[in-house]
């Protein structure tokens, strides 16, 4: 079962609204001193955060079985984990961190770009993404494979060949990668309107992760998330849950 038809078919009175999930954003697990953008969490600091998680009797799991178990009722010490880009630090650096905490997390790729480099940032240091055998071992290691679109081209821009494309054509790549057509997707640089939300739907794709969505709060293909940073310890991790919880209180 998808996590939108967990969601669907929740029992009447089920309070599993998915906007409410908190799903924590992350990058690259790497050295962030060389970061403008501020996305890049050392693998100490991703130990420690993963570490005050489980302190407060909260597990770290892929968006698509918190979703399903948020609609089963049994979300409560759920906490959705994503990697947005598909960087190859994350088979070194988080994977090794996650399996320390007995946590899984979503991993969303680019398979346009299978091995290449972060081309779409125009100022940082070029990072490896991941292969396509390392797609793989993601998969094997029991993590949730998305799309990230095909290539990090913004939504909002694009016109229909190319929205089918990065949605449509996406999916079907990672499908043949690894087997499974991907649940989720995330939208790149969080860009994302009622147009691209509909053409992720019409994809296939059981939900859709953004930042703020905006007047799209509630919708299960637009849900938002938190941006973790190499700053975030326990008393900041704490503030953003707090804060999360304010913006999706409706």
């Amino acid at each position: 079962m998808s996590a939108e038809t967990a969601l669907r078919t929740a029992a009447p009175g089920s309070r599993a609204r998915p906007h409410r999930a908190w799903i924590w954003m992350y990058h690259s697990a790497a050295d962030p001193s060389d970061d403008p953008y501020g996305i890049t969490v050392a693998p100490e600091r991703l130990d420690l955060q993963l570490r005050a998680l489980r302190r407060r009797g909260l597990a770290g799991v892929g968006v698509s079985t918190l979703l399903r178990a948020r609609a089963a009722g049994r979300g409560r010490g759920l906490v959705g984990l994503t990697f947005d880009d598909g960087y190859a630090d994350f088979v070194d650096s988080a994977l090794p961190v996650l399996r320390r905490h007995d946590c899984t997390a979503t991993v969303f790729v680019l398979p346009g770009r299978l091995g290449g480099v972060n081309a779409w940032d125009p100022e940082g240091p070029r990072k490896p993404l991941l292969t396509a055998d390392q797609i793989r071992a993601v998969a094997a290691a029991g993590m949730e494979v998305g799309s990230h679109g095909l290539v990090h081209r913004d939504l909002t821009a694009a016109g229909d060949d190319v929205l089918r494309e990065e949605t449509r054509g996406s999916r079907e790549l990672i499908r043949e990668l690894t087997g499974r057509a991907p649940d989720g997707f995330c939208y790149p640089y969080g860009y994302l309107d009622r147009r691209a939300a509909d053409a992720v739907r019409a994809a296939g794709y059981a939900y859709g992760c953004a930042i703020d969505p905006g007047p799209l709060l509630g919708d299960v293909h637009a849900l938002p998330r938190t941006h973790i940073s190499q700053a975030d310890r326990s008393a900041r991790l704490l503030a953003k849950r707090l804060r999360h919880e304010v913006r999706t209180r409706r």
